[in-house]
């Protein structure tokens, strides 16, 4: 008896990703039980470990334990016999020894999560999200969206950029307008940060290249498939640019590192997403007045607006870019002044004009950056001949005042990005607990 505990010591707890490597061994591995397939005499377990599902066949010629014992989602340690399978995907399968039951479900799923796809509403998926993102697929989602997170800030990393931190608590918006969030902050008023704009510009006078990759609060009201009152944002500030192209050339960079970043290191869940990954070589550039006349003559449409881009538009211009130049994300350059907000560089050729841009991705604007201004007096007219109080910017005007060099940054939704590169058509696929005008739980 003593000797046989010994060797149950000795038996080693895996990962399932490391299973290969343990052909013709016995382990231990936990996890949770996603489905089980009864035959008529054994049956196939599968076991939802944190990045796959192993498969496991329970028989009565080797598992010492009774089948009725297993219900689908309780949490379970199986010691198990790793043996080769060539008619499996990963080349082998367990066969389950022992199980050691750590918890059962009280009740019974509402929602099936264990068939290919959730196969409900939108709202059921995101009703029941604690539990729908426990089927493979969805939970790959999230998966592949923490590759994306990791290739930036690896990119970012390798580039000298340094990590920052910026409070989401603030005194001033950086937008402005009525979309921001208000509270109450022992006796004062403050809001949820909308954007790190001030401080990453900041942090430039500091380090200059900063980034940082986290949540920012805008209070529209819009109930669409594409917008969400709280989001991650991927922003990046970089000081001491001759020009905002440089800006680009960046977040170009950035993204063909991120593809390649996913090809490595995600393709597991690439290939069960069956994600279609762009190919970048260099995304055209083309200035807002040019984009909207060459959507208007292609499509034989009017231009209504003349000051910013309608969504209808974005797609037009993305279908016509991919005609004529294969790219699937373009840069929309030069936007209009009025519609950029009070820190964005003006042309010197067109004071009706900002060096700024938007870069659109299979039809939906994914990045907004550009060139700040970094002079003092220049800063300080321009919020006077908006009509904007000088004073209540005193604590970001500080950096002007004691000196800046000529920078420029841009900020990506995580989330659009998630959703145009998995081909879905509502953002909220992409968002792990959505926050919109009719979602706060759960």
């Amino acid at each position: 008896m003593e000797n046989r505990n010994m060797l149950e010591k000795e038996i080693l707890q895996v990962e399932a990703e490391g299973l290969a490597s343990h052909i013709g061994e016995v382990v231990r591995i936990h996890g949770s039980i996603y489905k089980i397939r009864r035959m008529s005499d054994f049956a196939f377990v599968l076991l939802r470990t944190k990045r796959s599902v192993v498969q496991g066949v329970y028989s009565v010629e080797y598992s010492e334990f009774s089948l009725e014992s297993l219900v689908e989602e309780s949490s379970v340690i199986f010691t198990a016999r790793v043996v080769e399978e060539e008619r499996s995907k990963v080349g082998y399968e367990l066969q389950l020894l022992k199980v050691e039951i750590l918890s059962v479900p009280s009740e019974i799923s509402p929602i099936v999560i264990n068939q290919k796809k959730v196969d409900t509403s939108i709202e059921n998926l995101l009703n029941y999200r604690p539990i729908t993102l426990r089927n493979e697929k969805e939970r790959a989602i999230f998966k592949l969206q923490e590759g994306i997170g990791r290739a930036f800030r690896e990119f970012l990393y390798r580039e000298n950029f340094t990590e920052v931190h910026t409070p989401k608590i603030v005194a001033t918006g950086a937008e402005g307008g009525a979309n921001i969030f208000k509270l109450e902050y022992f006796g004062k008023e403050a809001y949820l940060a909308q954007s790190p704009q001030f401080y990453k510009q900041m942090m430039v006078g500091v380090f200059e290249r900063v980034f940082e990759i986290a949540p920012v609060f805008r209070a529209e009201k819009h109930d669409t498939s594409r917008h969400l009152n709280e989001y991650t944002s991927v922003d990046f500030e970089m000081g001491y640019i001759n020009s905002f192209e440089e800006i680009m050339d960046m977040e170009e960079k950035m993204l063909k590192s991120m593809i390649s970043y996913l090809q490595e290191h995600y393709s597991r869940e690439l290939e069960l997403l069956k994600v279609q990954l762009p190919v970048i070589q260099n995304i055209p550039r083309v200035r807002f007045v040019e984009a909207k006349e060459m959507v208007a003559k292609a499509y034989g449409r009017e231009i209504k607006d003349f000051e910013d881009f309608e969504p209808q538009e974005e797609k037009l211009l993305s279908e016509l870019i991919k005609k004529r130049t294969g790219s699937e994300f373009v840069f929309v350059t030069h936007y209009p002044s009025k519609k950029r907000p009070f820190y964005a560089m003006e042309s010197q050729e067109n004071q009706e004009e900002t060096l700024s841009f938007d870069l659109l991705f299979r039809g939906m604007e994914v990045t907004t950056g550009g060139q700040r201004i970094h002079n003092y007096e220049e800063q300080v007219q321009k919020l006077e001949r908006l009509g904007m109080t000088v004073e209540l910017f005193e604590s970001y005007l500080m950096m002007h005042k004691y000196g800046m060099p000529p920078h420029g940054g841009m900020g990506l939704g995580l989330e659009r990005l998630t959703a145009k590169l998995l081909g879905f058509e509502n953002v909220r696929y992409a968002t792990l607990f959505p926050r919109d005008v009719n979602r706060l739980t759960p």
